[in-house]
């Protein structure tokens, strides 16, 4: 089965630009995937976001979403896409349904009607379905300026997937949310995803959001630094290790010692962790600990320890 999205050789030059804004990147994301673009400011993130979506034109490679070129055949591959932009879209004056539903007319999935009653059976079990998934029907005719940030962002999801896209678009999803709004609308995300099937494409700067991403892409420059999945990422780059204390040190260093482990530190003494170890160590101590923490790297660790790398080459 071909990738969904097929990134080959992709390169992007503004005009009178000194550099390549994308240079000569390559990825691919499968169906169903949740699939996250890092990188820090500047990186190329919303370059690639913006060729992908149609709204920018590459300089050159090849760009495929669901098997359609993204510029011999952007209507069909708009058809196909949903995105949330990192700013609100949302008409201010309108009603949560009214944006939904001039989108849906937009995209050609139903013909004009001027309000909610005229229109077919089949656009108000739509939007009935996708506002109950994100627990929002009650609020469907309320003005979009009444609605809280988090509110806002769950009707624009509910707006990107009205056609049933095959791919969901987030560019900076959470910007401006409150931490409970973050969490709660990631759930419903994983929610639609889970039942629409959708393959997500996510860029965003909170990095813990990508934690349970399929394939990570990092881009740095306009290169991809690295590519993986968040395991393997944090795995290659920083290793695990076990934090230890007791009362006695020195007994502790010298059973530490007979294991010929390497260790750092005066106390608490860092032992660096192959894959499974850390329960053997733990198991043939015999003397009291008075500490013990198990050191997993994050992806945040990983990230930041690439874009250092990637800066001082």
């Amino acid at each position: 089965m071909s990738p969904i999205i097929e990134v080959k050789n992709l390169v992007k030059r503004y005009r009178n630009a000194k550099e390549n804004a994308i240079s000569d990147i390559s990825f691919s994301v499968e169906k169903g995937e949740f699939f996250a673009l890092l990188g820090p400011n500047g990186a190329g993130k919303t370059t690639t976001l913006s060729i992908l979506t149609t709204t920018l034109k590459k300089t050159s490679g090849e760009v495929r979403i669901a098997g359609h070129n993204v510029e011999a055949e952007q209507n069909i591959v708009r058809k196909k896409i949903g995105v949330i932009f990192q700013g609100p879209t949302l008409d201010l004056n309108l009603t949560a349904e009214e944006n939904v539903r001039f989108h849906a007319i937009l995209y050609g999935i139903y013909p004009f009607r001027p309000a909610y009653s005229l229109m077919p059976v089949s656009y108000k079990e739509r939007i009935k379905d996708l506002a109950s998934l994100l627990g929002i029907e009650k609020d469907m005719f309320r003005p979009i300026k009444t609605l809280s940030g988090g509110m806002k962002r769950k009707f624009e999801i509910v707006r990107s997937l009205m056609h049933n896209p095959r791919i969901l678009f987030l560019d900076e999803p959470t910007t401006g949310l409150d931490p409970e709004s973050r969490k709660n609308l990631w759930e419903y995300l994983q929610s639609v995803r889970k039942k629409e099937k959708t393959t997500i494409f996510l860029t965003t700067h909170y990095l813990e959001e990508a934690e349970d991403a399929d394939k990570i892409t990092i881009i740095n420059h306009g290169k991809i630094v690295s590519y993986g999945t968040p395991r393997h990422i944090t795995k290659d780059l920083i290793d695990e290790y076990l934090l230890l204390d007791a009362s006695d040190r020195n007994s502790l260093r010298k059973e530490l010692e007979k294991m010929q482990l390497p260790i750092n530190g005066e106390g608490p003494f860092r032992v660096e962790l192959k894959e499974g170890s850390a329960q053997l160590i733990i198991k043939s101590l015999h003397i009291p600990l008075t500490f013990l923490k198990i050191h997993t790297p994050s992806l945040e660790e990983a990230y930041l320890e690439i874009i250092r790398d990637d800066e001082r080459i």
